[in-house]
């Protein structure tokens, strides 16, 4: 079946002397795989390499056999050229590590319009502002909500965090329970977009343990979850 479809790069591989195998998350079927023959070769094709930079937006023309196998990719064009993200070097270490974030987090092969919509408008986002130090932080707590483990804002008010659970409560759970200045820090993310950013003032120290306090939360809630590659980049570019 041919299929005309948003999507976005989540990874690339090199196979063979002259092929690709890139994982795009498509707008009208989840997550999908295509094989690029002799792509590495080819310059003036349809599909050129320089489409496939890590979450690129696109539009891609495909054969979709739906079989689980890689499919096929007729056309593509850029649905949005980027201004920064793949020129900036903090833009470019973000990108890195939540690309990796999601390729391990997102393994659906099925239609998500809010999911796609929310990836696409985040990324576009990132694109066009400055002031990111915070943004791989409320992106990856925001996404759990699609994951389906959002925390429980409801029991905001307890001084612990029941990582097992997702919720706060007074005393210390019996596993995954974390306290302190990072859970705090976590609290001041709920309830904001983008745009509100600048006022989540926190110390490297501090954004450092806040963002290891999601991966933990990802960790037990993630049976896919590996600890990114590209984390110890991202944490040498911020401190």
């Amino acid at each position: 079946m041919i299929v005309t479809t948003n999507a976005i790069v989540f990874s690339t591989v090199k196979y063979a002397e002259a092929d690709l195998i890139v994982s795009c998350y498509t707008e009208s079927s989840g997550l999908k795989s295509y094989l690029l023959r002799n792509v590495l070769k080819s310059r003036r094709g349809k599909v050129r390499t320089s489409h496939f930079q890590l979450l690129t937006q696109l539009e891609l023309t495909a054969i979709h056999k739906d079989k689980g196998t890689l499919e096929r990719i007729k056309e593509v064009k850029l649905l949005r050229p980027y201004q920064s993200l793949h020129t900036d070097v903090v833009k470019s270490a973000i990108v890195m590590f939540l690309s990796e974030m999601l390729k391990m987090s997102i393994q659906e092969e099925e239609a998500n319009p809010q999911l796609f919509g929310y990836l696409q408008k985040s990324l576009n986002w990132l694109d066009s502002n400055s002031s990111i130090a915070n943004f791989h932080i409320l992106f990856l707590l925001n996404l759990t909500a699609y994951l389906g483990f959002y925390p429980d804002v409801t029991t905001v008010a307890g001084k612990y965090f029941n990582l097992q659970e997702g919720y706060f409560e007074d005393s210390p759970g019996a596993i995954a329970s974390e306290e302190g200045l990072k859970v705090e820090a976590l609290k001041g993310f709920f309830g904001i977009d983008f745009d509100d950013l600048d006022r989540v003032k926190l110390t490297k120290t501090t954004r450092s343990e806040v963002l290891n306090l999601i991966l933990l939360y990802y960790k037990l809630h993630l049976q896919a979850y590996k600890n990114p590659k590209s984390l110890l980049v991202l944490n040498q570019l911020f401190n």
